[in-house]
């Protein structure tokens, strides 16, 4: 805390609250730690000093160095482990068991080295594929390895450079500004102000926004550097884990007391240090137990249907090898056994006995099974992974992928199920941020029951047209969304930097951070825009009605509204603290353009020149004065008719303020910007001295009934867009937040000027509470609030009750639910995003009690989570209702095509959603994932029983609309085409929210549930947590065996992306975990279309297309077609060898010259095959033709010509020379190509002229005019 005395007043509560039961547990704490080390649950973390030298020898012993090592191979152990990998594959060790079995000697069938260079061929190429991908992945760890960074050596009694692989735990480590963290670190110093550092993310989870962490509590009112000498605490933490969001531990000091950690206090490795001059911190994990190397998991793998399918297929054809060598060597023992004497072609054993019939049989099993090995291809694999990477560059540089705006386009994380984009039957989407833009736009606001519309905002969005990005910058420096990345630019408002590549987001991301310059030279800001700081979501036009009664707020009127109860001062009051509560109720960064925030002495005003009072009274006006908690001060704000001798007495308690190291860095750089005389403020730009505050409204007559001070720019950093429009909502209005520390949020309030609250407590959001908390220290009446925020469905059941409220008041709060409620209703019908905002006022003792609790909570590891979750319930109750706000969030552009194109196409689309019903509804409606006509069926029940009731009557009356509208097409004689099991003319849709959802998940609903889906068009989803949609998406993908794919943006879809068989990521403005899950990562839900429709078409059918033609070819790829393959391939077998046998019947021709015909029509088959299966004919295709015809006869005549001896009496010496000469070769291959080739070539025939597939008949029609396009439809 920077205040001294708020932190001795701070501290002496927590002392006497907590006396006694620290007193008690002393000694059972010291056990506590005796237990938790030999459990190895904990992670006992001590510095590498003196003092605890023998100690940490113990103890360090059982955590790794920061040395990381991402390779899968070394010298040593490459060779064995690679071709262990590579004959997991069953294909590989069926034909290693082919190369062993030719060299037996009574199977032998051909040459034993040729029939181990297939073999070796396609291990070699896998084997080097893999070491180069896994020698630049050593490279890139020797680099990140040697990186340099500031520890502290015990011996040097110094910080020193040192390699981050000879980190570890227990470490000081310091990082300056832009440096990059190299472990996971508690914070224990930082040179800011307030002891909090900035941190970028991006690396983690994508986001560019700055995070706060703050140094632990204890050690942030250190205005000198920690000593690493003198540090003689412990801490003890949870184990290593790869939770981002979740870190529990605490420090313990020598004197047994106990300091709670959170992930507030700790530094990822991999994350970037911001606008922070220097941090200190001790490493708690390292290397590879980090959080950030505990998340690398890799690139994704994922088996396909298709390739699942193909392994099922070679197993068919090894069964069918297996036959045919069966039907072979029994044909073979039958034939020799009618032999009475031993035929002349029999050669004996050297013994002079022959071999029996039985046992050549045997024998002739097994050469047969080496002759027909190619049945199984040895290549396909390989093909398979060349074709897939070839699909993936294509994917990727599809320019109709590249997103502007954010300078993105599409990632393809898994590069082998490609195909399965192809296959999807169904769609779960979530609705915000994934078909909206999720740029929140402060739109409507209900306060004490009366609805305020802004209709002149309303009036700004409709007219309102998205400029490009020159133009939104220079918007943006007109409104004051300043960035942060502007204070290493100069005079600008935004920078206009590179954004980062993907390759450099991965490299962030655990094994491969972003590697910096040594020399530091040039800070280097992060990419990227402020998320939610477009002006759509800044420029708020204020309600005139509003505006109207908020101008009338002062600090007379407010104490007045406190003391009174008259309709109109409560309204007062009400007003107040709804703004108040958006302002503060949040985790807002606040920070201020080219002044980065430092821990220094501010000079005292004395040193100020001032020329006059007037001047001093205008700078009072720009000025955030912190006021003490415990003896509020009376408004700085002065009217024009003060005396000046009450000012000067103000001024005094400024200058005693202005000293203290806690002023304000805003309000300090306020003064220093108008002390004209200092040649040094020569130097700031003067576009930032001042800022229209409420952007958008100055044309407004409302607006001139409220002074508009000048103020400094101060740019908004907000983890959600929610949050960032109720701030900018806040500040439209003169409620301005003007600063964050850990402490205490200033917030500048027109009529009641600069308010310093002391912040006690932050609960923030989370999936079960749905709703946020902050408990401050009110600096006019002293009491201590709770501002809480959040989703009507739980804050309304929050309330205090009419018998907890006075009877003066208790009808009029009621009338203030009744009201606000149908204002809610109202605001979900227009699709408006919905929040409640509640306050509550404790007493000293309440709070004290609560507090007691929370401690005990917080210092807690096991069962934290359970017991801070209790701890806010306990506090978040009978709550005073204040308002509630409508929030909209646009449709992304393309939506609705995209979604009835994919409905055309035949998949099925849900919408799983957080948010309510109505909410749901109309976003469905907009996006046309509902339709008008549609028979729109909600599921809403209490109980599992009447939930089942409920269903089977939606089902009843479905059936009756589909047999109805069945007999009504029969009459008119029309024939459905639809894809959907549905009736044409009745289409249904089906909505059921969170808590009916959790009775028709069970075990015994589930089947009548997929039942009445199968039978909707569109299912919505509202009111859904994050682990129903996995278990939804999960129950449709096992129970129905379909193909889903999931879509989503945000942390919250995460586990619905990893359940779906494709998983697709939007990076939006929510961060980038739920891209980082995902298999494919696009910037908009329109180019679904094309990548499923299209993409996803074109990977399927080519990729299946190519699997049969190594089975032996056809066009889709289903069990049957692949049985019509095999049979085809029987076919042009029977044909390939029965003409040339009946062409040379009766003649003495060698088995030589009987079989180069057949291999030569074969050639022919197989690339003429290939042609009539071509879509279409290009260079590509005529020279591979070409050149496998002429490389064919170059090999055989030259193999003709070379060879001279072979097995006698046969010899293939000049044998295609002779057949080159002879007319009947020709005619034998011509008549063979196409006797074998003409069934499959009248199919494609008649499948072109008669029996039109979809797909040629859009293929027609594309080369049609418009005109002719239409008369043919």
């Amino acid at each position: 805390m920077a205040d001294p005395i708020r932190w001795a007043r701070y501290r002496w509560q927590r002392l006497i609250s907590t006396e006694g039961r620290e007193g008690s547990s002393s000694n059972s704490s010291n056990k506590c730690y005796q237990s938790s080390k030999t459990s190895g649950k904990h992670r006992i973390v001590i510095p590498c000093l003196g003092h605890f030298k023998e100690e940490y020898e113990k103890v360090s012993k059982l955590y790794m160095n920061n040395q990381i090592r991402t390779t899968k191979y070394t010298l040593l152990n490459f060779l064995p482990r690679n071709l262990f990998e590579q004959f997991h594959r069953v294909a590989n060790l069926y034909f290693l068991f082919l190369v062993v079995l030719n060299w037996v000697p009574l199977v032998e069938a051909f040459q034993k080295e040729i029939t181990m260079l297939p073999l070796v061929a396609v291990l070699t190429i896998i084997a080097v594929k893999d070491g180069l991908e896994d020698y630049s992945k050593h490279k890139m760890d020797k680099q990140i390895n040697n990186l340099l960074t500031k520890v502290y050596s015990r011996k040097e009694k110094k910080y020193i450079d040192e390699c981050w692989k000879n980190v570890n735990v227990g470490d000081f480590i310091r990082l300056s500004r832009n440096e990059i963290i190299p472990a996971d670190m508690v914070l224990l110093y930082s040179s800011d102000l307030d002891g909090i550092c900035y941190i970028e993310t991006a690396g983690l989870d994508g986001e560019t926004n700055l995070k706060q962490r703050q140094v632990v509590r204890g050690y942030s009112e250190q205005v000198s550097e920690i000593d690493p000498e003198k540090f003689s605490s412990r801490i003890e933490c949870e184990s290593p884990n790869n939770d981002l969001s979740r870190f529990q531990g605490f420090v313990e000091h020598s004197n047994k007391d106990r300091v709670g950690l959170s992930k507030e206090n700790l530094l990822l490795r991999g994350c970037t240090v911001r606008n922070t001059e220097a941090v200190v911190g001790i490493v708690v994990y390292a290397g590879h137990e980090t959080k950030a190397m505990l998340n690398n998991s890799g690139p994704h793998y994922k088996r396909s249907r298709l390739e699942r399918k193909v392994n099922t297929d070679i197993l068919w054809c090894v069964l069918l090898l297996i036959l045919m060598c069966l039907t072979g060597a029994i044909g073979h023992g039958i034939w020799l056994s009618r032999y009475s004497e031993i035929p002349f072609f029999n050669i004996p054993e050297p013994d002079g006995k022959s071999i029996p019939p039985t046992l050549a049989g045997f024998n002739m099993f097994w050469t047969m099974i080496i002759l027909l090995q190619v049945l199984i291809p040895v290549s396909l694999y390989v093909s398979i992974e060349i074709v897939k990477l070839g699909q993936i560059y294509l994917i990727q540089n599809d320019i109709d992928f590249y997103h502007e705006k954010t300078d993105s386009t599409i990632q393809c994380r898994a590069l082998n199920i490609a195909e399965d984009l192809g296959q999807i039957q169904y769609i779960f989407s979530d609705k915000t941020g994934t078909l909206t833009e999720n740029k929140m736009v402060f739109r409507r606001c209900s306060i004490a029951g009366q609805e305020y519309c802004h209709e002149e905002n309303a009036k700004r969005l409709e007219s309102y047209q998205e400029m490009d990005s020159e133009d939104e910058d220079s918007a943006d420096h007109q409104c004051g969304s300043l960035t942060h990345r502007s204070k290493w630019q100069g005079h600008n408002c935004r920078a206009v930097t590179k954004p980062l590549n993907r390759k450099s987001l991965n490299q962030l991301s655990g094994s491969y951070p972003a590697l910096v310059k040594e020399d530091g030279a040039g800070d280097v800001p992060h990419s990227g825009h402020v998320a939610f700081s477009s002006p759509i979501e800044t420029d708020v036009v204020p309600d005139t009605q509003l505006l109207e009664k908020f101008s009338q707020i002062s600090s007379h009127s407010y104490q007045q509204s406190e003391e009174a109860s008259s309709k109109l001062c409560l309204e007062t009051m009400y007003i107040t603290d709804f703004f108040l509560a958006l302002a503060i109720c949040n985790t807002v960064v606040v920070s201020v353009p080219n002044q980065p925030r430092q821990k220094m002495r501010r000079p005292s005003l004395g040193r100020m020149p001032i020329k006059s009072l007037e001047e001093i009274r205008q700078m009072f006006q720009r000025l955030s004065v912190r006021r003490l908690s415990s003896s509020p001060l009376p408004s700085v704000k002065e009217s024009s008719s003060e005396s000046p001798n009450s000012f000067v007495s103000k001024l005094s308690i400024f200058r005693m303020k202005l000293a203290s190291p806690a002023l304000d860095g805003a309000a300090q750089r306020a003064a220093d910007r108008h002390n004209t005389d200092r040649p040094e403020n020569s130097q700031v730009p003067q576009e930032l001295d001042t800022v229209n505050v409420a952007a958008g409204c100055e044309h407004n007559s409302a607006a001139s009934s409220i002074e508009l001070s000048p103020l400094p720019k101060l740019c908004y950093e907000a983890e959600s867009p929610d949050e960032a429009a109720l701030v900018h909502a806040a500040r439209a209005y003169k409620c301005i937040l003007q600063s964050r520390t850990p402490d205490q949020v200033t917030v500048d309030f027109a009529g009641l000027g600069s308010l310093t609250f002391q912040l006690l407590h932050i609960l923030p959001f989370d999936s079960v509470r749905k709703r946020m908390s902050v408990v401050v220290r009110h600096p006019v009446s002293n009491e201590v609030l709770v501002y809480t925020k959040g989703a009507d469905s739980v804050m309304m059941d929050l309330l205090r009750t009419a018998s907890e409220v006075g009877t003066n008041n208790s009808e009029m709060e009621q009338k203030i639910k009744e009201r606000t409620q149908k204002h809610l209703d109202d605001y979900a019908r227009r699709g408006l995003r919905t929040l409640c905002i509640a306050k509550k006022v404790m007493s000293d003792a309440e709070y004290a009690e609560w507090l007691d609790h929370h401690f005990l909570a917080e210092t807690s590891i096991d069962n934290r989570e359970a017991l801070l979750l209790e701890s806010a319930i306990r506090l978040e109750t009978k709550l005073t209702l204040l308002g509630a706000t409508g929030i909209e969030d646009r449709l992304q552009e393309g939506v609705p095509d995209t979604i009835q194109a994919l409905r055309k196409a035949g998949i099925k689309i849900w919408m799983l959603t957080g948010d309510k019903r109505e909410t749901a509804v109309n976003i469905a409606y907009a996006c046309k994932l509902l339709e008008p006509d549609d028979r729109i069926f909600t599921l809403k029940s209490q109980s599992r029983d009447a939930c089942a009731l409920v269903m089977s009557k939606i089902l009843e009356r479905i059936q009756k609309n589909t047999s109805a509208n069945k007999k009504n097409s029969q009459k008119l004689g029309s024939v459905s085409a639809s894809p959907s099991t549905q009736a044409p003319g009745f289409s249904a849709g089906l909505v059921i929210d969170g808590r009916t959802l959790e009775h028709v998940l069970h075990d015994s609903l589930q089947n009548i549930f997929l039942e009445l889906t199968e039978k909707c068009q569109a299912v919505v989803c509202c009111r859904a947590t994050p682990l129903q949609k996995s278990i939804v998406v999960r129950l449709v993908r096992n129970k129905l065996k379909a193909m889903t794919l999931a879509v989503g943006d945000g942390a919250n879809d995460v586990s619905m992306i990893q359940v779906a068989d494709t998983g697709v990521g939007i990076s939006g403005q929510e961060g980038m975990q739920a891209v980082m899950a995902s298999d494919f990562a696009i910037s908009q839900f329109r180019h679904l279309k094309k990548l499923l429709l299209v993409h996803g078409h074109w990977c399927y059918t080519r990729l299946t297309n190519m699997v049969l033609y190594f089975f032996y070819k056809n066009v889709a790829y289903l069990p049957s077609p692949f049985w019509i393959t095999l049979l085809d391939a029987f076919y042009q077998s029977l044909v390939c060898f029965f003409v040339p046998y009946f062409t040379y019947y009766g003649s003495d021709i060698d088995i030589f010259s009987f079989g180069n015909p057949i291999n030569t029509a074969a050639l022919f088959i197989i690339l003429f095959h290939l042609l009539i299966e071509c879509k279409s004919v290009t260079w590509i295709h005529t020279v591979v033709i070409v050149s496998s015809i002429l490389l064919y006869f170059v090999f055989t005549l030259a193999f003709g010509a070379t060879c001279k001896t072979h097995n006698p009496p046969s010899n293939p010496y000049w044998i295609m020379e002779k057949h080159m000469t002879d007319p009947v070769f020709y005619l034998v291959c011509l008549l063979t190509t196409c006797v074998a080739l003409l069934p499959r070539y009248l199919l494609r025939v008649l499948q072109g002229t008669l029996f039109l597939s979809p797909v040629l008949r859009a293929k027609h029609l594309d080369r049609l005019t418009p005109k002719e396009q239409r008369e043919a439809i």
